[in-house]
């Protein structure tokens, strides 16, 4: 692997952290990025641009107004004079200031960071030929400038205002509005487009479950309306291909029942020889494979999805197995109502049940709720499936017993058939080792 491809691989996985998983999230997120560079690149162009223009022309004004009074107390010598020099530039200026006899300290003013105070500073410098030290910050209310004339020192308290522009208050406000109110456009927007999104795909897993799909139809952008319409072709191409086969299986089912009852009836009047009780045994197992045949391809059928007590389901499906003779450990921590299709489901039920008790001596049943799903258990104490076995047992007709016999390895479709059921209602099967010692089935099913 190259340097580029390492990088590449690295990008990836960083992506797939830090971005965000829903399609709204990273529509938003497209929208937000390019809108907050903007305002980063606006707001350094003001900072540099405003501030050198504006904030330069604020201080020359500034300078200007000290270097007039300095003019006027040199022009207008005597205290009586400076008063009325003092209160025009209070009036008129917004300057308080006031002079006394001494010199400025010879400690150097730190250098500010403020651009507010770099312009002035600039500004001192090229209009005003005294020495002069600056005190404060432009966060402070006011500015203390301390100058040093030639038999005197003046401090010069200047105010904010005469250093700030209210436009960038403006600036700011219009700024941050105008991205708030972009920001909520694009969320309703983006909301109104992935809401046809979310249908559809609520709509494609309601019909994957067997469940009505109502009251739905093509709605947002091109492509989506697009998708939404494919679907309900695909919808409509899969219920007429499930009715034909039903039909199909219908006439196969009693096509094949037929004669296997006449066989069975032409046996049964033929006595009880040792010829005749083989032949009894084999139209036997042919009946079981064809049930077992018909059932797997039957699937589901047209069978509706009801709410059913599961808890009910299963202690009727138990007590039928303890009728029989089976020993099983049933226990339900909560009694729960979920939509299924009852009959469906009861077979897959009913198939690992069996398989537990075809090969183990201890079952145990546990129905459980875990999140926003409930958990089916079935353990038993027998030889379990080898794990490089446990993905190949799902095929059809795939039995780990060897003989064909139906009554010792069944016919190779219980889990195949148990797999498409659970698969049918949005769940999911799991083959697991059990503390009992054989296999644990774990058949979860969101609620």
């Amino acid at each position: 692997m190259n340097y580029f491809s390492i990088l590449k691989t690295i990008r990836k996985k960083l992506f797939s952290r830090i971005a965000p998983k829903s399609l709204m999230a990273r529509s938003l997120l497209i929208i937000v990025i390019p809108l907050v560079l903007i305002q980063v690149v606006t707001a350094f162009v003001f900072y540099e641009r405003h501030w050198e223009a504006v904030g330069r022309k604020l201080a020359n004004g500034l300078t200007g107004d000290i270097s007039a009074v300095v003019n006027l107390i040199q022009a207008f010598p005597g205290e009586e004079n400076h008063d009325w020099i003092f209160a025009v530039a209070e009036a008129h200026m917004h300057l308080k200031i006031s002079v006394h006899k001494g010199t400025l300290s010879d400690t150097p003013a730190e250098p500010s960071k403020d651009l507010a105070i770099k312009a002035l500073t600039r500004a001192m410098n090229d209009n005003i030929h005294y020495p002069f030290l600056l005190k404060g910050s432009f966060q402070d209310r006011k500015i203390l400038i301390e100058l040093q004339l030639p038999d005197m020192v003046m401090e010069i308290i200047v105010p904010k205002k005469r250093l700030f522009s209210t436009t960038t208050y403006v600036f700011v406000i219009w700024t941050i509005g105008a991205s708030l109110l972009l920001f909520i456009v694009a969320m309703l927007f983006m909301r109104n487009q992935v809401r046809p999104v979310i249908r559809l795909a609520r709509a494609a897993n309601l019909f994957g479950k067997g469940q009505k799909v109502a009251n739905f139809k093509p709605e947002g952008a091109t492509e989506v309306r697009k998708a939404a319409k494919a679907f309900m072709v695909m919808r409509d191409r899969i219920k007429a291909q499930i009715n034909e086969r039903t039909k199909l299986l219908a006439g196969v089912s009693h096509d094949l029942r037929t004669p296997l009852t006449r066989m069975k009836l032409a046996l049964a009047m033929m006595g009880n020889a040792e010829e005749v009780e083989g032949l009894k045994e084999d139209v036997s197992d042919m009946e079981h494979m064809v049930e077992g045949y018909l059932s797997f391809a039957r699937g589901d059928g047209q069978e509706k999805t009801q709410d059913i007590k599961i808890d009910e389901l299963l202690e009727d499906i138990i007590d039928r197995f303890k009728r029989e003779g089976a020993e099983i450990d049933f226990n339900i921590e909560e009694k729960l109502e979920v939509p299924l299709r009852p009959n469906s489901f009861g077979r897959c039920i009913s198939n690992i049940v069996s398989n537990a008790l075809r090969y183990g001596n201890n079952v145990a049943v546990k129905l459980e709720q875990r999140n926003n799903a409930i958990e089916l258990i079935v353990e038993d104490d027998g030889p379990g499936i080898p794990l490089e076995k446990r993905k190949e047992v799902f095929d059809a007709f795939v039995r780990l017993e060897d003989s064909r016999n139906p009554m010792t390895g069944g016919v190779g479709l219980g889990l195949t058939i148990a797999r498409d059921i659970i698969s049918g209602h949005g769940g999911k099967i799991f083959l697991e080792d059990s503390p009992l010692g054989g296999l644990k089935v774990r058949l979860v099913l969101p609620l």
